[in-house]
């Protein structure tokens, strides 16, 4: 349960879904049965985060250089997409779940903009949990995007650069309504973010397991979250300054 996590649990928690593809190999089967027990994985990991009370999921479902795939297994990955919001929309309503897209929405297939768009319509009143799928999904595109929104505000008189910070371009960004992830997970291995939440995931802890997406169950994603948990978090600062900002127990007022 919960209450045996330690009480430093993740806001946010971004996860780079990887190994479908070795996890078939290894049984024989084709790549797209990989990606289609990865899809199923992806419940099990949500009802985890809300045993946890995780509030923020993001899954980096589909990158921009996923389309240099072969189409077959291309087409197959958007086939499997279309099956996830039919069977987990409604699911999502009942649980008090947002959905969110990041990345080049328009750069999608129509008939998966069709059914994002009305997954996102039918759960943009719910507050209670929040999940993001990254597709056609880059940080380099995102950034240039960013900056060239950036340009046309300076140009319109509508910015100033001489005032831009930090908060005022992650504005631009298109997680622009989501906390920065506190903890971003790898599976499979592999280490390296894969041009996924550079910027936002500037200060995030990183775990990376050897375990594959299909694989990674309930006690793995919690063995991730109890590595967060144990993390010291400084943003720039010493560990003393830290321990000197924390609040003193309750007993030691006494």
């Amino acid at each position: 349960m919960a209450s045996e996590m330690s009480k430093d649990i993740p806001r946010h928690v971004g996860i780079i879904m990887d190994g479908n593809g070795r996890w078939a190999k290894r049984r024989g089967k084709p790549r797209l049965h990989g990606h289609r027990n990865g899809v199923v994985n992806v419940r099990r990991v949500l009802d985890e985060a809300k045993v946890l009370k995780i509030p923020y999921i993001t899954l980096f479902a589909f990158s921009v250089e996923n389309w240099n795939r072969p189409p077959a297994e291309v087409r197959g990955l958007m086939a499997l997409l279309r099956e996830f919001l039919r069977r987990e929309t409604k699911t999502m309503v009942k649980e008090n779940i947002r959905l969110r897209v990041i990345g080049d929405f328009g750069g999608l297939p129509p008939k998966v903009q069709a059914m994002l768009t009305k997954s996102m319509e039918d759960t943009k009143e719910n507050n209670g949990r929040h999940l993001s799928l990254a597709l056609n999904y880059g940080s380099r595109a995102e950034t240039i995007e960013a900056v060239k929104r950036y340009a046309e505000l300076a140009r319109s008189g509508e910015a100033n650069p001489d005032e831009l910070d930090w908060q005022q371009f992650a504005s631009l960004l298109y997680t622009s309504e989501l906390p920065d992830p506190d903890l971003i997970i790898r599976t499979s291995g592999e280490s390296r973010l894969s041009n996924f939440l550079l910027l936002q995931g500037a200060y995030a802890e990183i775990y990376v397991t050897p375990v594959l997406w299909p694989e990674f169950n309930e006690k793995e994603f919690r063995k991730a979250v109890e590595f967060y948990g144990l993390r010291e978090r400084r943003f720039g600062k010493t560990g003393e300054q830290i321990k000197a900002e924390q609040p003193e127990p309750e007993e030691a007022k006494c």
